[in-house]
């Protein structure tokens, strides 16, 4: 009899922000395939479960995508309940809608189980609102981290469109990104942060201007994961972050 796949989405780090239909889900689960950023403290519901894991972290070595696929199909036709629990939420930036697409063309029966994503919850987590009507129209989510043979990011046009710019994995090129909304038009002086570990114990933060990001970054030690938000609604972040930020880095 064929087995079935769940696409969760774990939420961004905190184990008491995923979904209660995820943590259903997971008490179903004959097999858990885990990536590396997700909470292990949510492997609790689920202790009856092989755990495999299938570690993706940007800049890192991972487990090729191609053999996740074939790994989801060949567990579900031995009859397997698969959990596949992804960081954030599994269809943005998390390759989910690649993973239904292969499942579905295979005749596997698949459901998803949307997360909270670390582009709103993590710049939450410092009193940063993506958007607010006093400050910007809209938010923009896009990654910094680009597949070879993958066009770079139109930062033009996102400099231009006056939306709160929320960037995934984009530490490793945070230097080029400034460097091209800088280019852009976009003014020096916009409100920018970088939040790493966002929602865990470690999490640490700077909040800086689009000029001195970079800086700022490097002279807080942060690193990967980290989410970047830039744009005027930065300014509703702590007070005090922001001008020892500035400060710092001028």
């Amino acid at each position: 009899m064929a087995g079935r796949i769940f696409l969760i989405g774990a939420g961004p780090g905190d184990a008491e922000l995923i979904t209660l239909k995820a943590v259903k889900a997971l008490a179903s689960a004959d097999v858990i395939l885990l990536d590396d950023l997700v909470n292990r403290e949510l492997l609790q519901h689920a202790p009856q479960a092989r755990v495999i894991e299938v570690g993706k972290r940007g800049g890192c070595k991972s487990t090729p995508q191609h053999f996740i696929n074939r790994m989801m199909v060949a567990l579900a036709e031995q009859g397997q309940v698969v959990a596949r629990l992804k960081g954030g939420d599994p269809f943005l930036f998390g390759r989910g809608g690649e993973e239904m697409l292969e499942l579905r063309a295979a005749g596997i029966p698949v459901e998803v189980i949307p997360g909270i994503t670390s582009g709103i919850a993590v710049p939450a987590m410092i009193g940063i609102p993506v958007t607010h009507r006093a400050y910007t129209h809209g938010v923009s989510f896009v990654t910094g981290h680009l597949q070879d043979g993958e066009n770079g990011q139109n930062w033009k046009a996102l400099a231009e469109s006056g939306t709160t710019l929320v960037i995934y994995m984009g530490m490793k090129h945070i230097s080029a990104i400034t460097r091209e909304l800088l280019a852009s038009g976009m003014s020096p002086d916009t409100p920018a942060a970088a939040i790493q570990n966002g929602s865990l114990p470690q999490q640490q933060h700077v909040t800086s201007t689009l000029s001195h990001l970079t800086t700022a970054v490097r002279q807080a030690g942060l690193g990967s994961p980290a989410i970047i938000v830039i744009g005027d609604v930065v300014r509703l972040a702590h007070s005090k972050d922001l001008l020892q930020s500035v400060l710092i880095a001028a």
